[in-house]
């Protein structure tokens, strides 16, 4: 199994809901994810003022338009206000109000709602921490297909702590969050194909995974997909697109990619060899826990015009860069 779906199981790696930030790839273990930062969308157009208001930044407007839907028995209403006071938006932050708010929504049948509900419930927000209520909501959830819980239910499944193990059960889970574009779920199913737990090995069918995580934007996807590419594995042969993709994995911040890229450079294949910048992006990736001893000979065999302009050029990218997400 990958080092990040063993870092989302430590974690149980719970995602967010649709419109929320994405959650760190290695979330600190043991906590789970805090609740999300916003809502996800309504899924029905009662509430679309309350819900802009929200998104513009405007708390008291969305709590006073979605007070007025919720008298109306309206569920995603409810769920705006639980959203609203967990994150003490226009209102003080109160957990417990937030959860008869979800309580609320999820009796009438809000799946994102029960979402909230299962995360609060693993984190021992608004009363004591109860895995198993959790799971029973995260399950309500996933039943009604929300993809992101779909997702952390099929690492639970995958973890064996919750339910026994079941790869098969997690696989098909994954599967219905993936069908929905779930970029996570994406990753989580292709590594299964590539590993062949709980289906065929296929590696084939992982890179097609893969290759639609990494197009949205999942960087260990990118990386991945690139390393296939690169390789002609499961997928065509094609250095100088892997060389592109690793380039912009690069960028965003992963040590991995910033290594592979090191290395291109470094061999003249995919992109024209270049020194310099083959020891720049060593440095980096080093910096960011990317040991590699052959690259390490490399730098010390260059001149020290090269080296000193490498290592002006990491130190400049290193000043500015943003922290791995995932980290």
């Amino acid at each position: 199994m990958s080092r990040r779906l063993l870092a989302a199981l430590a974690a149980l790696g719970l995602a967010f809901p649709a419109l929320a930030q994405p959650p760190a790839k290695k979330a600190p273990a043991p906590a789970v994810p805090p609740a999300p930062a916003a809502p996800a969308a309504p899924e029905n157009g009662n509430v679309d003022l309350a819900y802009g208001a929200f998104q513009r930044g405007f708390f008291l407007t969305a709590l006073s338009e979605a007070e007025k839907r919720a008298k109306q028995n309206d569920p995603a209403a409810m769920t705006l206000l639980g959203e609203l006071y967990a994150n003490g938006l226009g209102v003080g932050r109160d957990d417990a109000k937030a959860v008869a708010w979800y309580k609320l929504a999820a009796d009438h049948g809000d799946r994102n709602a029960m979402f909230a509900l299962a995360i609060f419930a693993f984190e021992g927000r608004g009363g004591a921490r109860d895995p198993d209520a959790a799971v029973k909501y995260l399950s309500d959830a996933a039943r009604l297909g929300l993809p992101a819980a779909e997702y952390d239910l099929g690492l639970l499944y995958l973890d064996g702590q919750q339910f026994p193990q079941d790869y098969k059960r997690a696989a098909e889970l994954l599967r219905q969050a993936a069908a929905a574009g779930n970029a996570q779920a994406q990753y989580a199913l292709g590594t299964l194909y590539k590993e062949g737990n709980g289906v065929p090995k296929d590696m084939h069918e992982a890179m097609q995974l893969m290759g639609l995580a990494s197009v949205a934007g999942d960087v260990d996807a990118m990386v991945e997909y690139a390393i296939a590419q690169f390789n002609g594995t499961g997928v065509a042969k094609d250095e100088a697109a892997a060389a592109q993709l690793f380039l912009k994995a690069a960028h965003l911040g992963s040590p991995a990619a910033q290594n592979r890229l090191s290395r291109i450079l470094m061999a003249g294949r995919g992109l024209p060899a270049d020194p310099a910048a083959a020891i720049m992006w060593h440095i980096v990736a080093k910096a960011g826990g990317a040991s590699d001893p052959d690259l390490d000979v490399f730098q010390s065999q260059q001149t020290p015009d090269v080296r000193a302009k490498a290592e002006q050029e990491a130190r400049k990218w290193l000043s500015t860069a943003a922290p791995d997400p995932r980290s």
